[in-house]
Order: C-alpha cells, then structure tokens, then sequence
C-alpha cells in the first residue's frame, strides 16, 4: 500500500513543480499571501484603536482570530482554479492522454492530484497567516491564544481539503473548464456561507463549537474524497464530449427511483417502498441515534443556558391548554395545516442541507429540534415537576407519528450521501444523485406526508386535550 502511494506521490511531485513554475498562478497567491494580509493587519491596527477609544476591548480581541482565519481562506479560495482544472484543463490542452496511458491505477492518480491541488493553497495560506502574524507582533497587537491559532489552522486545513476534493469531483465529471468553473459556484457559495457562520461563532467566543465544525467537515471531506474514488474513470473522462440538458432522460431516472418496476400503488408499497425501507435500515439507526444523542445534548444545556422560570407560563398552563383546546376544535384544520407546514418545513431545510453537504448536515435540523425538547424536560425537572407525565401528554400523543416520520425523512437524506459515496460502474454522479432524489421523494410520498399529516391532526385536536386531562 506505501508502495502504491509513493507511486502517486509521483504525479503530485510533477504537478506542484508545475504549478510554481506558472506565472499565472504564483502571482496571484504572492499577492493575496503578501498584500492581503498587510491591508488586513492595518485594518485590523484601525478598529482596535477605535473599539479601545470606547472602552469595547472584547470586540478587538475577537477580531484579531478572525482576520487570521480570513487571511488564510482567501488563498485557498482563489488557487480553487488548480483543482478545478486538474482534469477537465489537462483533457482540453490535449496533455492528459500520456497520464491515462500509464500503468497507474486510477485511484492512484486521482489521489496524486488531489494532493497536487491541496499543497499550493495550504502554502499560501499557511505563508499569508505567517505574514499576518509577524504583522500584529509588529504592531504590538497580542497574538491569538496558542489553542485558538491551533483550531485556526485546523478549520484551515480542513476548509482546503473540503473545498479541493470538491474542485477535483467537479473537474473529473465536467466536460469543459467552463462548466467547471460555473459548477464551483456550488462550493463557493456553502463555504461562504459557512464562514459567515465560523466569524459570529468567533466573535461569539464559544470557540469549542468551532471544533464540532472541524470534525463535521472532516466527515464531509472523507466523503467527498470517497465519491471522487468511487466514480473516477479515465475511459469515461476521455469518452465524456459534452454535457446537455436532457430534461426527458433525468425525469426518467427520477421515475425510476420513484416508481421503480411497480406497476400499481400496491406493489409500489408491497415492494419498492418496503424494499427502500429495508436499504436505508442502517441509516435509520444511525439518525435514531443522532436523535438520542441530541436530546441527550439539550437536556445537558440546563446548566450553561439559564431560563427564567416565570417566563414558562407553567401557572397559567391550564387556562392556556382550555382556550387552546376550544379554538382547536375537530374539525377545524386552520391550525392541522399550520403545524403541518412547520413540521415539513425543517424536512425541506434538512433536504437542502442534505443536497449541499452530501446528506451529512441534514440531520442539524432534526437534532435542534430534539435538542430543544430534551432541553424543556430538562428545565421542568429542575423546578419539580413530573416530567414523565408532561411528555406524555405532550409529546407521546402526536409524536407516535411524527417522530418516526423525521427519523425516516432526515435517513432518506442521510442515505442519498451514502448511495453517492457507492461505487457504481453503471451509473454517473448525476445519475445516482438524481435516483437517490427519487428514492427520497418515495419515502416522503408514501410515508412521511401521511404520518406528518396524521401527526399535526392530532398534536392541533387531540393533544391539548389530553395534556389537560393528564395534567389538571
């Protein structure tokens, strides 16, 4: 095995050689690891001065981790044009053939440009955090803690390897440069995002959250570097012209994983959904235990995040729960459809999570929403109540329904990552995506919609008024 990836080491070698020896691309990372850090420690010099004037220290404390983190992502951010070209750019200029014609293996050659296009971006970005801090030390501005400067070069490494093997499964399934680089923008855009989310993390100062977000992207880039391997083949990159959007042929993929072979509704449950079911068996424990583990987590919350008691309402629970229970009445389904929505809702979220991070963050929302009712039995406890006889008036009666219903939703996401992550020498990237879409959609037509729909019927006509028989 060390023989084999010595062997890949090879082309990673000849590739970063190549790489600095292209005007083209070492000016731009001179640039951003000597310019940009230059302008970010004078603004950075600015606002401290400003935020000292009036007293806001803390701001100016909290500022200076997050510039570095900004100094060290722009580089990567930038050089994402070398893994974006990594293939599809060789495939146009004609130079790849000579690669493919070698003894390689193919995993050994997608692992050698994989490290090609990580090593230059981390350079620049370990190089332009160097320039950063020599800057700050210059400027007799304190230096981040060592621990704090340890998890800034950790976000930092991962973000390069999330954000490159993304690159590298773009370039190896695109057929031109040009949609590749339209393509980026799907891993541009979550990481953008995701910084956005790291800086007020930071500037919040709960700097423990920041390494959950390590550790979550080190799934996802396990996963990504998975689904690279798993469908990269030189005979098929070669064979791959052009890219055209057939409407037609993916509404058929979907079909396929929607209906399957069934001919009528009852084979379509007896067979395909059952079948499915059975597919996604793993994934449901493992979300069954997300789902544990999150009300585990917001029940630990009671001691770091103190509720004012009197703001629970719980003396005035009696006449809240009979005034709910007449304007809830059976029949009408004004708030059945508003529950209904806010539980469909946060599936939906999930979904997109899912969509942009290969299922992985998809089970974030279910997890809050857990979180948050192991975090109310936690604070009812604390002030004496039985907490066994709340939940049972107050969760037990519709979440029969709806708990299942989120566990099977957030699995069909969850598993659509692991039928990408498969290797599957029939079926492309898009297609299994497509067909995992379809699976999805199955599960959410033939059980989740119904068992959502159920639930909110009884959570909005029948809940209030247990919960008041149990409780008074």
């Amino acid at each position: 095995m060390i023989s084999n990836l010595r062997t890949a080491l090879v082309i990673t070698r000849r590739e970063v050689r190549d790489q600095f020896r292209d005007w083209r691309i070492i000016f731009p990372i001179l640039g951003l690891t000597i310019f940009f850090p230059f302008l970010m420690n004078f603004t950075t010099a600015q606002v401290l001065q400003f935020v000292n004037r009036y007293g806001a220290s803390i701001v100016g404390e909290r500022l200076v981790p997050f510039s570095m983190m900004i100094v060290g992502f722009f580089p990567i951010s930038v050089s994402l044009v070398i893994a974006l070209e990594s293939f599809v750019g060789e495939k146009e200029r004609g130079s790849i053939e000579p690669l493919f014609n070698t003894p390689l293996l193919d995993w050994q050659i997608y692992i050698g440009k994989i490290l090609s296009s990580i090593v230059p971006p981390l350079i620049a970005s370990f190089f332009g955090m160097a320039v950063y801090c020599i800057g700050l030390v210059y400027n007799n501005v304190p230096l981040p803690e060592l621990q704090l400067i340890i998890l800034i070069i950790a976000i930092t490494i991962i973000q390069a390897i999330v954000m490159v093997a993304g690159a590298v499964v773009v370039s190896s399934q695109a057929t031109s440069v040009r949609a590749a680089n339209l393509l980026a923008s799907f891993i541009i855009i979550p990481m953008a995002l995701l910084i956005q989310g790291e800086s007020i993390v930071m500037f919040w100062g709960n700097y423990g959250t920041l390494w959950w977000v390590v550790f979550g992207l080190s799934v996802l880039a396990v996963l990504l570097l998975r689904v690279g391997l798993a469908h990269f083949s030189r005979e098929e990159l070669l064979g791959r012209e052009i890219d055209v959007l057939n409407i037609r042929w993916g509404w058929k993929i979907f079909k396929s994983g929607f209906l399957g072979k069934a001919s009528n509704i009852k084979e379509w449950y007896q067979i395909e959904v059952v079948t499915t079911l059975k597919e996604m068996r793993i994934s449901i424990l493992i979300i069954f235990l997300f789902l544990l583990a999150g009300f585990y987590i917001g029940s630990t919350q009671i001691s770091r995040f103190e509720f004012p008691i009197e703001q629970l309402g719980v003396e005035n629970m009696e006449q809240q729960l009979i005034q709910l229970s007449s304007n809830w009445s059976i029949g009408n389904f004004s708030p059945v459809l508003l529950i209904f929505w806010q539980n469909f809702r946060v599936i939906l979220i999930s979904f997109v999570l899912g969509v942009i991070t290969l299922g992985i963050f998809g089970v974030i929302p279910l997890m809050a929403s857990i979180g948050i009712v192991g975090y109310i039995m936690a604070l009812l406890e604390k002030i004496g109540l039985d907490v066994g006889t709340y939940f049972l008036g107050f969760i037990i009666p519709h979440g029969i329904f709806e708990i299942p219903a989120a566990i099977v939703a957030i699995a069909a996401i969850f598993h659509m990552g692991v039928l990408v992550a498969t290797p599957d020498a029939d079926l492309t990237i898009g297609e299994v995506w497509i067909k995992s879409i379809g699976n999805w959609s199955k599960v959410m037509v033939a059980l989740v919609i119904p068992m959502l729909f159920i639930a909110a019927i009884i959570e909005s006509w029948i809940t209030p008024k247990l919960a008041l028989w149990l409780l008074f």
